[in-house]
């Protein structure tokens, strides 16, 4: 039997991982399919062109931008990533974001955002789809199901969740939330990508899961995507139907990179949620710390959700200390380490650290935690090394305390 013939719903997560989306002796016997690029698609007869137009709908094959074999493959491996059917590669995290918005929302219509939600999807919301005349309200991330019910509208198309918030982990009550949304007719999409595998969206009300692939699917830094999955067949059309009036489309090149990625991401969620579960803890224990914004860690902000919600934890968390010591000294932490690196994005091989007070906006009143915060992404590396350098960074930071705060 062919890769591509497997039965993959009966299949584990890693064996999925390992098998599907290869094409087996179709490639000659080659393990990884082969990269495919191209814009005209050549057809020896009309007969033949009308054949390539009938395949399956998100298959068909007329012209470049309408995906190749190497675009389905990783599509076909995403979509059971996410225990979706169909799923939609664009050009980056944030078009996997835009996309279902511009396609599940038009003029006139309301849209709730958690006040937690990626930079980048607040400023969307607050440029283009506000000329749109598409209006957003900002809710607080911790909100119940009834108390959502408040915040709708009658023109409330859509309800977007975020969980855990991507630099302050507030993890959200998605099946209240959904359900709530659904009684008045609304579609929950949600950035998932912080739960990529650990949590499954449509288990869980939502109807159109967003992925940032750049991040854990790619493991390295070094492509730029993202991935649309539904699980109904009429969200699907209105999702591919708006990435191809966009134009979104992916290089071929990066799509063969994420693929090869996703056959390590198994191993390589299982080694970083350990590791930032280790450093985590670690952290959680020094008296500089006030708190570890980490769900997967018992007494953290929202652990009884993820433990109710969630099969595990990625490597990124939060950290906020004493409320003495001032963003300053948390940005003379960060400098003074070594092997984390000062950068955006997460999900790669290698550890990064971000301050996120003074960086983030709020405008719902949520994200108050007492102190200054900071982000980390815990990668590959021994977590006993990321300790040690972790060590340096907190010197770093006793130093640039208030002379009261050092010498109590």
């Amino acid at each position: 039997m062919q890769d591509d013939q497997l039965p993959g719903a009966s299949l584990g997560f890693h064996t999925r991982l390992s098998h599907l989306g290869r094409t087996g002796r179709e490639t000659l016997g080659f393990v990884n399919p082969p990269v495919m690029r191209g814009s005209t698609v050549l057809y020896p007869t009309m007969a033949d062109r009308r054949a390539g137009m009938s395949k399956r709908y998100d298959q068909a094959l007329v012209y470049g931008t309408m995906g190749s074999g190497t675009h389905h493959a990783l599509e076909d491996v995403v979509a059971s990533v996410e225990g979706g059917t169909r799923c939609q590669i664009v050009s980056s995290g944030l078009g996997a974001v835009t996309t279902p918005l511009l396609a599940f929302l038009k003029a006139g219509d309301h849209c709730l955002m958690p006040d937690s939600v990626y930079g980048p999807t607040r400023i969307f919301c607050d440029t283009f789809l506000s000329r749109m005349n598409v209006e957003t309200t900002y809710y607080e991330p911790e909100l119940g199901g009834a108390d959502l019910l408040d915040r709708m509208r009658g023109n409330t198309a859509v309800v977007f969740v975020e969980s855990p918030g991507s630099h302050t982990f507030e993890v959200q009550d998605v099946p209240a939330l959904a359900e709530a949304a659904h009684a008045r007719g609304a579609k929950v999409l949600m950035d998932n990508t912080w739960g990529f595998h650990f949590f499954q969206p449509f288990r869980h009300g939502v109807d159109v899961s967003i992925q940032a692939l750049t991040k854990y699917a790619g493991g390295h830094s070094d492509v730029l995507l993202g991935g649309i999955t539904v699980a109904d067949d009429a969200n699907w059309r209105r999702v591919r139907d708006t990435a191809l009036a966009l134009g979104q489309y992916a290089s071929p090149d990066d799509c063969w990179l994420a693929l090869r990625g996703l056959r390590t991401l198994g191993v390589r969620l299982d080694r970083q949620m350990q590791s930032g579960i280790e450093v985590a803890l670690w952290l959680s224990a020094r008296p500089e710390v006030l708190q570890v914004l980490h769900p997967a860690l018992p007494g953290a902000p929202g652990h009884a959700l993820w433990k109710r919600d969630f099969s595990g934890a990625c490597s990124l968390f939060g950290v906020v200390f004493q409320p003495h010591y001032t963003p300053e000294a948390t940005q003379a932490l960060v400098e003074a380490l070594s092997l984390f690196g000062i950068g955006a994005s997460w999900g790669g091989y290698e550890s990064l650290v971000l301050p996120t007070t003074n960086f983030i906006t709020r405008t719902a009143g949520s994200g108050r935690f007492g102190g200054p915060a900071v982000r980390f992404h815990v990668g590959l590396e021994e977590p006993a090394d990321l300790i040690a350098d972790l060590e340096r960074g907190l010197s770093a930071l006793r130093e640039h305390a208030p002379q009261a705060a050092t010498n109590p």
